[in-house]
């Protein structure tokens, strides 16, 4: 009888020289924990890469480790290997990886055009008049660099191989140096290097045999490249397929991703790192139409919006790749393959690809995961944490702060009670989950109330938490996740028959007519006007901030994807725009140089956000000398704020 669901993800498989236990990959990240100046392993680094290869995975690759710190990292903080003295600490890497019959490689890179770091030129095959405004920030590649650029890429092969790593990644992809030499659009050279393709591909070639001159195949090379750059006047797939094949000769492995870094006026940069506006599983058709033209000369690996075993399995199944490459999901749940491979796929933590982990990228290190609090933070929190004194803790509210309380507690041993005013636990979790692209938010929703009333944990539902609760349950300490109310501000006609609220039109609780206002631009309001364009609604939302103001805080690989999910679905939206009164007919609007008019709708919809209840809190914070207040109660934020203001509590609580 097999142990688990999974038997082509569970099939060993042989890359070149390197056996891999099963077919997952650990996608190229960067998780910015090596040393700022100098690119060095320390505690922090050594307890990330332990914790990916403690995921069960065949092979993890380390992103975006730059063959030159000089001109070609576009992190600050990522791992180096330009110096003979990288050497000792690349081999910890490697002992550690190993420890758990997992691989180690590189993802090597000179950055390119994004590399202008501290203030120095980066180097690109042509300046693009179009994109690189600002030409003293770029500098127009010679030969001579060239053969420096080959020059560093092997010695970087060598230290790997000098430290133990069991494969390296030659990186091609999304728009750096060598890659933009094989793009039609980046490279527009007049000598041998530009121009046809045969010459585009000349220098990437050149690196990979540079590259295999030093493995000799005593190690895998492993090449990254993007089935689509999903830019205007980008290379074909044809034209890549053939070049493919050139390759082949050198490469051992193929790593499928798309998209272009810091495309300013595209979406490329959202289709590299996807969320949940991009559609799943995006770059299989490209990897399926690589292994067919290649065959079984090159294993291929798809990466890309890939969350579940289900889906790897199904990819793998269907032979449209070889193997599988996850991060999100990996971060999402750090035992993931393991628990996979005991059957054990309830007990996974699912990835609700929110982005909540990259909110940081290209600053600080990956601090905390949205459903996985401790990602990033492994070397301040062990795995498990026993208590050190058991305690009484009362948490006020089921929602996903609050389940999150009651998960960790209750693992660590504690004596939890859980009240939920509400009769079922989830919070705003619920419609949190409503828009049609968000699967992985109905999963993670799921996997958190089943594992929450099976925690342990006491839970009363219909049970609101009052001072008279408290001191008759005589708690240690209180956790207040008492979440935060809908603004509802004193509008004229705000409380007639055509208004609803967002939460009751994303719960289906309410009936909504063809024309629609919606009252507020923020990500609730926004992603309510998807669902209801995507029925053939006609929408209009209206906010009082700029566009800029309004999103300023979701990153550059987010906000173009989600403002074209908003044009894919037709909502019309006017910022810096006020509304001035709720009528019959519709809504009378009034815009920053003070013109009105009226908005005619069937309904109008309220979604202008959410403020902490200041009464409740006063209430209830200093019955109980050790009280804490996390989530929306302590400030209105998104799910991961809630869950990450938990985990930092509950494993101090004690302390």
């Amino acid at each position: 009888m097999p142990r688990n669901h999974f038997p082509h993800i569970y099939r060993p498989i042989q890359v070149g020289s390197m056996t891999m236990k099963n077919r997952i990959q650990f996608s190229p990240i960067v998780s910015n924990h090596a040393g700022v100046e100098d690119g060095r392993v320390g505690k922090e680094l050594l307890e990330f890469v332990s914790t990916q290869a403690q995921t069960g995975c065949g092979l993890v690759t380390i992103g975006s480790t730059p063959v030159n710190f000089q001109e070609g990292r576009d992190f600050y903080s990522c791992l180096s290997a330009t110096s003979d003295q990288d050497v000792p600490g690349l081999g910890l890497l490697a002992d550690e990886v190993h420890r758990y019959d997992c691989n180690l490689s590189a993802e090597l890179i000179h950055a390119g055009q994004w590399a202008a770091l501290n203030g120095k030129e980066a180097w690109v095959p042509s300046i693009v008049e179009k994109y690189h405004q600002a030409p003293r920030r770029y500098h127009e590649i010679t030969r001579s660099e060239m053969l420096k650029v080959i020059e560093d890429y092997m010695a970087a092969v060598r230290r790997c191989m000098e430290a133990g790593f069991d494969m390296v990644m030659a990186h091609f992809a999304h728009g750096n140096l060598v890659s933009a030499f094989l793009s039609t659009l980046w490279n527009q050279r007049g000598d041998a290097y530009g121009g046809s393709p045969r010459n585009r591909w000349r220098f990437p070639l050149e690196v990979l045999e540079a590259m295999y001159s030093v493995t000799k195949g005593k190690i895998p090379i492993e090449m990254r490249v993007v089935g689509d750059e999903r830019i205007p006047g980008g290379t074909d797939i044809a034209e890549r397929i053939v070049f493919l094949k050139e390759a082949s000769r050198w490469v051992d492995m193929l790593c499928v991703s798309t998209g272009t870094l810091m495309y300013s006026a595209g979406e490329g940069f959202s289709y590299n790192m996807p969320g949940y506006y991009t559609e799943p599983g995006l770059n299989v058709a490209h990897a399926a139409a690589f292994k067919e033209a290649l065959g079984d000369k090159v294993a291929v690996s798809v990466v890309g919006g890939i969350s579940t075993l289900e889906q790897a399995e199904e990819i793998l199944r269907s032979g449209k790749a070889d193997i599988v490459a996850m991060a999100k999901a990996l971060m999402a749940d750090d035992r993931m393959i393991v628990k996979g491979e005991r059957g054990q796929e309830e007990d996974i933590t699912p990835c609700m690809r929110c982005m909540y982990c990259l909110r940081n990228v290209g600053g600080a290190h990956l601090r905390g995961c949205a459903v996985n609090p401790r990602l990033g933070w492994e070397y301040r929190y062990p795995r498990f944490v026993p208590m050190k004194k058991k305690k009484k803790v009362l948490i006020a509210g089921g929602g996903p702060g609050g389940m999150e309380a009651a998960r960790i507690l209750s693992e660590r041993g504690h004596q939890v009670l859980l009240c939920e005013k509400g009769d079922a636990l989830g919070g705003r979790l619920k419609e949190a989950s409503s828009l049609w692209l968000k699967d992985g938010f109905r999963r993670y929703f799921d996997y958190a109330v089943r594992k929450t009333l099976t925690c342990g944990a006491e839970v009363r539902l219909n049970t609101p938490v009052t001072p008279e609760l408290i001191r008759a349950e005589k708690p240690d300490a209180v956790i207040l996740a008492l979440g935060a109310r809908e603004l509802r501000p004193n509008l004229p006609g705000i409380d007639g028959p055509s208004v609803v609220s967002v939460v009751d039109v994303d719960r289906g609780k309410v009936q909504v007519g063809d024309t629609v206002v919606i009252c507020g631009g923020g990500l609730s309001g926004a992603e309510c006007a998807m669902a209801l364009g995507r029925e053939g609604k006609k929408v209009l939302v209206v906010d009082r901030l700029s566009e800029a103001e309004l999103y300023r805080n979701m990153k550059d690989f987010t906000l173009p994807i989600f403002l074209k999910q908003l044009r894919d679905n037709r909502v019309e939206t006017l910022y810096e725009t006020g509304v001035r009164e709720i009528g019959p007919e519709g809504v009378l609007l009034r815009d920053a140089e003070g013109r009105e008019w009226l908005a005619p709708c069937d309904t109008v919809v309220i979604a202008l956000g959410l403020r902490a209840d200041a009464a409740e809190l006063e209430a209830l914070k200093d019955l109980v000398p050790e009280t804490y207040v996390i989530g929306d109660a302590r400030k209105v934020g998104v799910i991961g704020d809630a869950t990450n203001d938990a985990y930092r509590v509950c494993m101090e609580i004690d302390s």
